[in-house]
């Protein structure tokens, strides 16, 4: 048991070097070693969290080497949730894209389910380490694996997607690691804990401010902050359906969850709002990416697109409300990040069984849908609602504590971005539903029964029964978000 924190990471790594064997020895042997390894994970983030929720924060040191030289894995109740989250997503999605791996990269398959898991390993490390430059080293190991990712998705625009996508990283891991660069320079010391111990008496240098600036402007072109987002709508709209289905949802919420990191662990709150004051002009920033995030989404005739820029809008969300300056915001941005793990990952669940079936999501592919894909189109309702905010699904509860934040900071015009950006998404998705349910469906596409009804051509059972239950779990993370508010997130922040 104390070792959880450790297994967390150390078993996806080790599937990803077996998957990786078997992919040149017994390719059918990479699927289950990769489910066992997500699911031992998977096992350890649940106890880990349970143990934390009961005794308090756990200080692993890795090799017993003890900080600030060793790296140590501190993990408290925000990242012991966003563990589980990253964990139980990835090993839901696995069960869910057996069937589409063998239709879009059968060829590679092994090699894709190795990538998978060090991609899934650079996550999980991301959230559980208390080591600046360690942050950087799994940074890059999680971006390096999505840019093959990406690369090996659409045949034609796949491989260009990838290319900008590395582009842009490159520049927002170099902003990053020079920062810490430079709170080494001050400091000499790399673990988070003990950087802040440090900076406390640092408030006025114009190092610590540098790195400050540089390590933000690296995460925030990592999360895809709008106007620094115009990586993500190719890069996920072109990747293998199976990746998507995971990188829509985990990785601009773990880079969030990053930037909160360094927000409370790192610098300090004192130090953001008070000696830097510098609340407001990001909330402006937070506000525009909301509007200009749904306001392009209107524009997409492609199904993926669409979603891809409603995840920048989302992004939004959550920077405002971490950048408020009060609880309650903070508390809305925290929740906001389980809640719409869950919310994408829905969405992309049902996108994933629409792409099984149709090939192409292009709206005008969509006709006819409620028809042919009934339990799948449920899915996506449900889905949409939340990201809409209707109650009681998740999205509703987040969006609240973030409108009630914004009203106790004054920030009036980031509420009613909220209310703009929610009332765009429901033009968006009422508009994909009235082409889902009244628009016939083209001659030639699907079959017809004796009666003239078009007939039911579900996507597999596998992807039916994980859609189900996450698209179930936004009402039961909604009827909860008192719970995991009381348990996990005050607690945290208090």
């Amino acid at each position: 048991m104390d070792n959880y924190p450790a297994l967390i990471v150390i078993t996806p790594l080790l599937a990803a070097l077996l998957a990786g064997i078997a992919a040149w020895t017994e390719e059918r042997l990479s699927y289950p070693i990769a489910l066992i390894g997500l699911a031992v994970s998977m096992f350890a983030a649940f106890k880990v969290l349970m143990q934390v929720i009961t005794s308090g924060t756990i200080n692993y040191r890795m090799a017993g080497w003890a900080p600030p030289m060793g790296i140590e894995y501190t993990i408290d109740l925000l990242n012991a949730m966003v563990l589980l989250i990253v964990a139980s997503i990835a090993f839901f999605n696995l069960i869910a894209s057996y069937k589409s791996v063998e239709q879009e990269t059968s060829d590679r398959a092994g090699s894709f389910y190795a990538i998978y898991l060090l991609f899934v390993t650079g996550l999980l490390g991301v959230t559980a380490t208390g080591d600046l430059f360690n942050l950087y080293v799994l940074i890059e190991i999680t971006s390096l694996t999505s840019y093959t990712m990406v690369a090996l998705g659409d045949r034609d625009r796949g491989p260009l997607a990838s290319l900008n996508y590395i582009f842009i990283g490159v520049i927002g891991a170099s902003f990053y690691l020079l920062g810490v660069g430079y709170l080494y320079l001050k400091t000499g010391s790399l673990n988070m804990v003990d950087v802040a111990n440090i900076l406390s008496g640092l408030h006025g240098s114009s190092t610590i401010l540098v790195a400050f600036i540089l390590c933000m402007l690296g995460i925030w072109i990592k999360m895809a902050l709008f106007p620094m987002h115009v990586w993500l709508p190719n890069a996920y709209s072109y990747s293998p359906v199976a990746f998507a289905r995971i990188v829509a949802p985990l990785m601009t919420k773990v880079m969030v969850y990053v930037m909160i990191r360094l927000m409370i662990t790192v610098f300090g709150l004192d130090y953001i709002f008070e000696t830097l004051n510098l609340s407001e002009a990001v909330v402006w920033l937070a506000t525009i990416a909301v509007l200009a995030g749904a306001v392009m989404a209107l524009a997409q005739k492609n199904l993926k697109k669409m979603l891809a820029y409603i995840i920048v809008c989302e992004i939004g969300y959550m920077v405002g409300g971490a950048w408020m300056g009060n609880q309650l915001g903070m508390t809305g941005a925290i929740l906001h990040i389980l809640n719409d793990a869950l919310m994408t990952f829905a969405l992309f669940l049902a996108v994933g069984s629409m792409v099984y079936k149709l090939k192409r999501v292009d709206f005008i592919d969509l006709k006819g849908l409620f028809g042919k894909m009934p339990w799948t189109m449920a899915g996506f309702v449900l889905a949409a609602f939340s990201i809409i905010g209707v109650p009681p699904t998740c999205g509703f509860f987040s969006k609240w504590y973030l409108i009630l934040g914004a009203f106790e900071a004054g920030a009036y015009h980031f509420a009613a971005a909220l209310v703009i950006s929610s009332l765009i998404c429901a033009v968006l998705f009422f508009k994909v539903f009235e082409i889902c349910f009244f628009e016939p469906m083209p001659e030639g596409h699907g079959h017809e029964d004796s009666s003239s009804h078009v007939a039911i051509e579900e996507a597999p059972l596998s992807m039916l029964i994980v859609s189900g239950l996450v698209s179930i779990s936004l009402i039961v993370a909604g009827l909860y978000s008192g719970t995991i508010v009381n348990t996990i997130i005050l607690p945290f922040l208090q």
